[in-house]
Protein backbone atom coordinates (compact mmCIF):
# COMPACT_ATOMS: atom_id res chain seq x y z
CA UNK A 1 0.00 0.00 0.00
CA UNK A 2 2.93 2.13 1.04
CA UNK A 3 4.46 1.52 -2.60
CA UNK A 4 1.47 2.64 -4.23
CA UNK A 5 0.98 5.71 -2.56
CA UNK A 6 4.55 6.50 -3.49
CA UNK A 7 4.19 6.13 -7.15
CA UNK A 8 1.15 8.14 -6.75
CA UNK A 9 2.92 10.58 -5.45
CA UNK A 10 5.42 11.03 -7.92
CA UNK A 11 2.90 11.07 -10.56
CA UNK A 12 1.26 13.79 -9.27
CA UNK A 13 4.03 16.00 -8.59
CA UNK A 14 5.14 15.48 -12.35
CA UNK A 15 2.21 16.58 -13.35
CA UNK A 16 2.09 19.31 -11.69
CA UNK A 17 5.65 20.42 -12.57
CA UNK A 18 5.11 19.75 -16.20
CA UNK A 19 1.67 22.41 -15.22
CA UNK A 20 3.83 24.96 -13.65
CA UNK A 21 6.95 24.92 -16.81
CA UNK A 22 4.24 25.34 -19.22
CA UNK A 23 2.59 28.25 -16.90
CA UNK A 24 6.09 29.55 -16.80
CA UNK A 25 6.34 29.69 -20.81
CA UNK A 26 3.15 31.46 -20.92
CA UNK A 27 3.98 33.85 -18.83
CA UNK A 28 7.09 34.39 -20.71
CA UNK A 29 6.41 34.31 -24.57
CA UNK A 30 2.15 35.04 -23.75
CA UNK A 31 1.64 32.09 -26.74
CA UNK A 32 -1.23 29.92 -26.25
CA UNK A 33 -1.16 29.13 -29.74
CA UNK A 34 2.69 27.43 -29.71
CA UNK A 35 1.95 25.93 -26.25
CA UNK A 36 -0.76 24.17 -27.74
CA UNK A 37 1.13 22.82 -30.43
CA UNK A 38 4.13 21.72 -29.11
CA UNK A 39 1.51 19.96 -26.66
CA UNK A 40 -0.29 17.85 -28.69
CA UNK A 41 2.81 17.08 -30.29
CA UNK A 42 3.94 15.68 -27.05
CA UNK A 43 0.71 13.84 -26.56
CA UNK A 44 0.47 12.28 -29.95
CA UNK A 45 4.17 10.70 -29.54
CA UNK A 46 3.16 9.77 -26.20
CA UNK A 47 1.90 5.75 -27.83
CA UNK A 48 5.26 5.54 -29.67
CA UNK A 49 7.21 6.37 -26.43
CA UNK A 50 4.73 3.83 -24.35
CA UNK A 51 6.17 0.86 -27.54
CA UNK A 52 9.75 2.03 -27.06
CA UNK A 53 9.97 1.59 -23.35
CA UNK A 54 7.87 -0.98 -22.39
CA UNK A 55 7.89 -3.27 -25.71
CA UNK A 56 11.54 -2.66 -26.70
CA UNK A 57 13.64 -1.60 -23.79
CA UNK A 58 12.12 -3.81 -21.56
CA UNK A 59 12.25 -7.00 -23.60
CA UNK A 60 15.90 -6.07 -23.96
CA UNK A 61 16.08 -5.60 -20.29
CA UNK A 62 14.62 -8.93 -19.33
CA UNK A 63 16.38 -10.79 -22.32
CA UNK A 64 19.84 -9.94 -20.54
CA UNK A 65 18.27 -10.28 -17.20
CA UNK A 66 17.42 -14.02 -18.22
CA UNK A 67 20.52 -14.43 -19.77
CA UNK A 68 22.33 -13.36 -16.18
CA UNK A 69 19.78 -16.08 -14.75
CA UNK A 70 20.79 -18.88 -16.76
CA UNK A 71 24.37 -18.00 -15.85
CA UNK A 72 23.68 -18.16 -12.63
CA UNK A 73 21.77 -21.41 -12.81
CA UNK A 74 24.19 -23.23 -15.00
CA UNK A 75 27.16 -22.63 -11.91
CA UNK A 76 24.48 -24.20 -9.70
CA UNK A 77 24.11 -27.57 -11.87
CA UNK A 78 27.52 -27.53 -12.44
CA UNK A 79 28.33 -27.57 -9.14
CA UNK A 80 25.71 -30.38 -8.40
CA UNK A 81 27.51 -32.47 -11.21
CA UNK A 82 31.16 -31.73 -9.68
CA UNK A 83 29.82 -32.32 -6.34
CA UNK A 84 27.01 -35.45 -6.53
CA UNK A 85 25.90 -35.85 -10.89
CA UNK A 86 29.14 -37.49 -12.17
CA UNK A 87 29.09 -40.05 -8.54
CA UNK A 88 25.59 -40.88 -8.98
CA UNK A 89 25.79 -41.19 -13.19
CA UNK A 90 29.18 -43.45 -12.80
CA UNK A 91 27.31 -45.78 -10.20
CA UNK A 92 24.28 -45.61 -12.41
CA UNK A 93 25.87 -46.80 -15.48
CA UNK A 94 27.74 -49.23 -14.00
CA UNK A 95 25.23 -51.49 -12.78
CA UNK A 96 23.30 -50.61 -15.81
CA UNK A 97 23.08 -54.26 -17.92
CA UNK A 98 21.94 -52.50 -21.13
CA UNK A 99 24.12 -49.66 -21.19
CA UNK A 100 25.95 -50.36 -24.27
CA UNK A 101 22.38 -49.96 -26.44
CA UNK A 102 23.05 -46.38 -25.69
CA UNK A 103 27.03 -45.67 -24.48
CA UNK A 104 28.13 -44.45 -27.91
CA UNK A 105 25.15 -41.63 -28.11
CA UNK A 106 26.86 -40.77 -24.95
CA UNK A 107 30.52 -40.16 -26.10
CA UNK A 108 30.43 -36.93 -25.92
CA UNK A 109 33.33 -34.96 -27.96
CA UNK A 110 34.54 -31.88 -29.63
CA UNK A 111 32.83 -32.50 -32.92
CA UNK A 112 29.28 -32.75 -31.82
CA UNK A 113 26.85 -29.65 -32.14
CA UNK A 114 23.29 -28.83 -31.25
CA UNK A 115 22.10 -31.56 -33.76
CA UNK A 116 24.28 -33.96 -32.08
CA UNK A 117 22.92 -33.09 -28.68
CA UNK A 118 18.91 -33.55 -30.01
CA UNK A 119 19.67 -36.69 -31.74
CA UNK A 120 21.11 -38.13 -28.45
CA UNK A 121 18.07 -36.51 -26.48
CA UNK A 122 15.73 -38.33 -29.01
CA UNK A 123 17.22 -41.51 -29.00
CA UNK A 124 17.48 -42.14 -25.34
CA UNK A 125 13.21 -41.12 -24.93
CA UNK A 126 13.01 -44.51 -26.64
CA UNK A 127 15.75 -46.25 -23.76
CA UNK A 128 14.13 -48.85 -21.27
CA UNK A 129 16.59 -47.32 -18.58
CA UNK A 130 17.13 -50.03 -15.89
CA UNK A 131 19.68 -50.38 -12.86
CA UNK A 132 20.40 -53.55 -11.55
CA UNK A 133 21.22 -53.29 -7.73
CA UNK A 134 21.09 -55.98 -4.44
CA UNK A 135 22.02 -55.09 -1.33
CA UNK A 136 25.64 -54.07 -1.09
CA UNK A 137 25.01 -51.53 -3.73
CA UNK A 138 22.14 -50.32 -2.25
CA UNK A 139 24.46 -49.76 1.13
CA UNK A 140 26.69 -47.74 -1.29
CA UNK A 141 23.99 -46.00 -2.78
CA UNK A 142 22.05 -45.02 0.70
CA UNK A 143 25.46 -43.79 2.62
CA UNK A 144 26.64 -41.76 -0.45
CA UNK A 145 23.45 -39.70 -0.39
CA UNK A 146 23.34 -39.53 3.05
CA UNK A 147 27.00 -37.78 3.19
CA UNK A 148 25.33 -35.27 0.74
CA UNK A 149 21.97 -35.13 1.65
CA UNK A 150 23.29 -31.28 3.23
CA UNK A 151 24.22 -30.21 -0.23
CA UNK A 152 21.22 -31.28 -1.96
CA UNK A 153 19.25 -29.61 0.53
CA UNK A 154 21.20 -26.27 0.20
CA UNK A 155 20.46 -26.64 -3.70
CA UNK A 156 17.13 -27.14 -3.15
CA UNK A 157 17.01 -23.81 -1.34
CA UNK A 158 18.58 -21.92 -4.06
CA UNK A 159 15.88 -19.07 -5.52
CA UNK A 160 17.76 -19.31 -8.89
CA UNK A 161 16.42 -22.93 -9.71
CA UNK A 162 12.95 -21.73 -9.55
CA UNK A 163 13.56 -20.51 -13.03
CA UNK A 164 14.82 -24.59 -13.65
CA UNK A 165 11.63 -26.87 -13.38
CA UNK A 166 13.25 -29.62 -15.00
CA UNK A 167 16.37 -29.53 -12.63
CA UNK A 168 14.36 -28.69 -9.46
CA UNK A 169 12.59 -32.31 -10.55
CA UNK A 170 16.21 -33.57 -10.47
CA UNK A 171 17.00 -32.62 -6.80
CA UNK A 172 13.10 -33.84 -5.91
CA UNK A 173 13.80 -37.48 -6.97
CA UNK A 174 17.09 -37.54 -5.62
CA UNK A 175 16.24 -36.57 -2.54
CA UNK A 176 12.64 -38.58 -2.45
CA UNK A 177 15.41 -41.67 -3.13
CA UNK A 178 17.77 -40.87 -0.79
CA UNK A 179 14.78 -40.73 2.50
CA UNK A 180 13.40 -43.49 0.87
CA UNK A 181 16.85 -45.63 1.44
CA UNK A 182 17.22 -43.57 4.95
CA UNK A 183 14.01 -45.04 6.56
CA UNK A 184 15.11 -48.60 5.67
CA UNK A 185 16.98 -49.58 8.62
CA UNK A 186 18.02 -53.22 7.16
CA UNK A 187 19.13 -53.17 4.06
CA UNK A 188 20.16 -56.38 4.02
CA UNK A 189 16.65 -58.03 4.46
CA UNK A 190 14.23 -56.10 2.10
CA UNK A 191 11.64 -58.42 0.04
CA UNK A 192 11.79 -58.60 -3.72
CA UNK A 193 8.53 -56.26 -3.76
CA UNK A 194 10.35 -53.67 -1.78
CA UNK A 195 13.59 -53.71 -4.19
CA UNK A 196 11.26 -53.37 -6.88
CA UNK A 197 10.02 -50.34 -5.44
CA UNK A 198 13.36 -48.47 -4.85
CA UNK A 199 14.49 -49.69 -8.28
CA UNK A 200 12.01 -47.65 -9.64
CA UNK A 201 12.76 -44.90 -7.51
CA UNK A 202 16.74 -45.02 -8.89
CA UNK A 203 15.35 -45.56 -12.30
CA UNK A 204 13.29 -42.01 -11.80
CA UNK A 205 16.41 -40.37 -11.12
CA UNK A 206 18.83 -42.17 -13.79
CA UNK A 207 16.30 -41.22 -16.42
CA UNK A 208 16.43 -37.11 -15.10
CA UNK A 209 19.86 -37.24 -14.59
CA UNK A 210 21.03 -38.64 -17.93
CA UNK A 211 19.03 -35.89 -19.84
CA UNK A 212 20.19 -33.68 -17.49
CA UNK A 213 23.65 -34.03 -18.17
CA UNK A 214 23.62 -34.00 -21.87
CA UNK A 215 21.85 -30.06 -21.41
CA UNK A 216 25.21 -29.08 -19.19
CA UNK A 217 27.02 -30.97 -21.52
CA UNK A 218 25.87 -28.65 -24.86
CA UNK A 219 25.95 -25.49 -22.76
CA UNK A 220 29.85 -25.88 -21.80
CA UNK A 221 30.01 -27.29 -25.30
CA UNK A 222 28.67 -23.72 -26.69
CA UNK A 223 29.41 -21.41 -24.09
CA UNK A 224 32.88 -22.63 -21.89
CA UNK A 225 35.72 -24.77 -23.80
CA UNK A 226 38.01 -25.36 -21.21
CA UNK A 227 35.45 -26.82 -18.83
CA UNK A 228 33.67 -28.69 -21.73
CA UNK A 229 37.14 -29.99 -22.51
CA UNK A 230 37.50 -31.68 -18.48
CA UNK A 231 33.52 -32.59 -18.46
CA UNK A 232 34.52 -34.84 -21.67
CA UNK A 233 38.13 -36.17 -19.83
CA UNK A 234 35.57 -37.29 -16.67
CA UNK A 235 32.56 -38.52 -18.90
CA UNK A 236 31.09 -41.75 -16.64
CA UNK A 237 30.04 -43.27 -19.95
CA UNK A 238 33.25 -43.16 -21.41
CA UNK A 239 35.68 -46.04 -20.49
CA UNK A 240 38.99 -44.62 -22.13
CA UNK A 241 38.33 -41.61 -20.76
CA UNK A 242 41.31 -40.39 -18.37
CA UNK A 243 41.88 -36.54 -16.56
CA UNK A 244 45.31 -36.72 -17.83
CA UNK A 245 46.02 -34.91 -21.00
CA UNK A 246 48.17 -36.81 -23.50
Amino acid sequence: MSDTKWEIGIAVALVALSTVLYYIHFLIFHDIHHISIYLLGDIAFTPIEVLLVTLILHRLLEHRDKKQTLEKLNMVIGSFFSEVGEELLTYFSDNDPNLEEIRKNLIVNNNWDDREFKNAHKILKNYNYHVKINSDNIKELKEFLNSESPFILRLMENPALLEHEKFTGLLRAISHLSEELMKRKDIDNLPQSDIDHISGDIVRVYERLVSEWLDYMMYLNNNYPYLFSLAMRSNPFDLTSEIIVK
